[in-house]
C-alpha cells in the first residue's frame, strides 16, 4: 500500500475521531456550512469507497445545543448510554461480565497499545478512558500518518520499527483486527438505529461504509 492510501486513510481517521467527539462550535459550524459532508464525500471517494447519495440528508440542519444533547443522550446517558463509544463496555458484554470504566481488560489493553505506539493522555486532557472510539481512531490516524511519512514518530516513544509488529502499518493493521473490529461494526449499528438527529445517521453510515 503507498504512502497516498495511507495518508488518505489518516484522513478519514481524523474526520471519524472529529465527528465522535463531543461537539462543539467548530463541529457545528463545518456541519451547518457542508464543508464536513464534502470533506467524508471527498476522503471516502478517493478510498474508493461509495457513499449513498443521500447518506447525509439534512445533516446541515442541525444545530449546535441539538449535537450536544444528543451526543449526550447517546455516548453519556442516565443511567447507561443508548450507544456506548468504550471498546470495553461492549466486550465486556461478549464477556458476560460487568463493565468497569478504566480496569477492564480490553481498555487496558488499548492503553498498553497507545504506550507501545509512543502514545498516552495528553498532559492537561481529561481522564478519560482511552479505548473511545473517537481516541483509537486518532490512535489509527496517527499510525496512518507514520507510515504515509507526513508525520514522525513521538520523540519519546518508539521509533518506527520498534512499533507493534515492526513498522506503524503493521501496528494500524493490528490494532483495527484486535480492536477495532471487534465492537465498532456493532457500535456503529446501534448508532444507526437509536440516532434521532441526521448527522448521527450520517456518521454511523460514513463508520460503516469505512469499516466496511
Amino acid at each position: 500500500m503507498g504512502a497516498e492510501t495511507w495518508q488518505v486513510r489518516a484522513s478519514a481517521c481524523e474526520l471519524l475521531s472529529l465527528s465522535l467527539r463531543y461537539p462543539d462550535d467548530a463541529l457545528a459550524r463545518i456541519v451547518a456550512s457542508g464543508e464536513w459532508a464534502d470533506a467524508a464525500r471527498e476522503i471516502w471517494d478517493a478510498l474508493g469507497i461509495a457513499l449513498p447519495s443521500d447518506w447525509a440528508a439534512g445533516v446541515e440542519d442541525t444545530e449546535l445545543h441539538a449535537l450536544r444533547a444528543e451526543a449526550t443522550r447517546l455516548f453519556v446517558g442516565a443511567p447507561q448510554a443508548a450507544c456506548s463509544p468504550y471498546e470495553g463496555f461492549w466486550r465486556a458484554g461478549d464477556d458476560g461480565v460487568q463493565p468497569l470504566m478504566f480496569v477492564n481488560p480490553h481498555s487496558m489493553a488499548v492503553e498498553r497499545f497507545c504506550k507501545d505506539c509512543g502514545l498516552g493522555q495528553a498532559e492537561g486532557a481529561p481522564n478519560e478512558p482511552l479505548d473511545h472510539i473517537a481516541t483509537e481512531f486518532e490512535l489509527l490516524q496517527h499510525l496512518a500518518s507514520v507510515e504515509a511519512g507526513i508525520v514522525e514518530p513521538h520523540p519519546d516513544g518508539p521509533s518506527t520499527g520498534d512499533l507493534p509488529d515492526g513498522g506503524a502499518g503493521a501496528a494500524y493493521e493490528r490494532f483495527v483486527t484486535d480492536h477495532l473490529r471487534t465492537f465498532a461494526p456493532r457500535f456503529a449499528d446501534r448508532l444507526a438505529v437509536e440516532a434521532r438527529v441526521p448527522y448521527y445517521r450520517a456518521v454511523a453510515r460514513l463508520l460503516s461504509a469505512y469499516l466496511g
